[in-house]
């Protein structure tokens, strides 16, 4: 559903994922322009769990609407919706709501994640801290023996590679392509995307967080020059392994 780096591009909004496992629908993600897109792949209120990697806007800032369904639903106050999310995340969408009569905490139940595994509903979800200006983290995300990993924002991480350790799917931001002169620990290259999951022995890579100034086709090419097992860019209503197990990816609103 969102594919797009660092901000909405004129084919995606920013970054979301919906995974759908049996019937429970956890959100992963959910940046600038994701929540209107949510809706062609699920109704708000049948959302069970979200997961936000980090506090930066296109990765966070539509769950200032969504608390607005939340809060102010014409049938009245709907159940909070377990969140969890770094340090902080009350505070930043708070802040960043600003004054209303009702709050970020009556829309949604915020626990902090630490890195470690959890069982949210039917999924067994690990998660590992990344390189990036803000704490970050990366998922593994299990279900019925399938495994889908989540880079989020991330440079050169050797917890990504332990955390996507012969996944079915890594789901690899790769924001930049190879050049000179580009900031550590802010964001990967395609090819070094595309290394991570040589090292972790993945079934597939799929490409995300692209940046629309970016050229797609060398975006793949310099991915596919390091790694052999079969690459995609991620692209909106694409669907990531089958079924009801862990991943669809619907451009970054994945369902898994």
């Amino acid at each position: 559903m969102g594919f797009a780096g660092s901000f909405p591009s004129a084919a995606s909004p920013a970054s979301c994922y919906l995974i759908d496992a049996d019937g429970f629908r956890l959100v992963l993600d959910l940046g600038n322009g994701a929540l209107g897109a949510l809706q062609h792949y699920t109704a708000l209120s049948d959302v069970d769990a979200i997961c936000i990697s980090h506090l930066h806007a296109d990765h966070c800032i539509d769950m200032l609407g969504y608390s607005v369904f939340q809060d102010y639903h014409p049938d009245g106050q709907r159940p909070r919706i377990p969140v969890y999310g770094p340090t902080g995340t009350a505070d930043r969408l708070e802040v960043a709501l600003g004054s209303h009569s009702v709050g970020i905490e009556q829309a949604f139940d915020i626990a902090v994640l630490t890195p470690g595994t959890v069982e949210i509903g039917p999924l067994t979800i690990t998660t590992g801290r990344m390189r990036h200006p803000v704490e970050t983290f990366g998922f593994r995300i299990e279900h019925d023996g399938q495994a889908l990993a989540y880079s989020a924002d991330t440079g050169p991480a050797e917890e990504l590679v332990a955390l996507s350790r012969g996944a079915d799917v890594l789901l690899a931001e790769a924001s930049f392509t190879d050049g000179p002169n580009l900031p550590p620990d802010l964001h990967l290259t395609a090819r070094q995307a595309a290394e991570h999951a040589a090292a972790a022995g993945v079934g597939e890579l799929v490409l995300t967080h692209l940046v629309a100034w970016n050229d797609p086709a060398v975006t793949l090419e310099q991915a596919a020059a390091a790694y052999n097992g079969p690459v995609r860019l991620a692209s909106s209503g694409q669907r990531l392994l089958g079924g009801s197990r862990v991943g669809q990816d619907r451009g970054q609103t994945g369902r898994a």
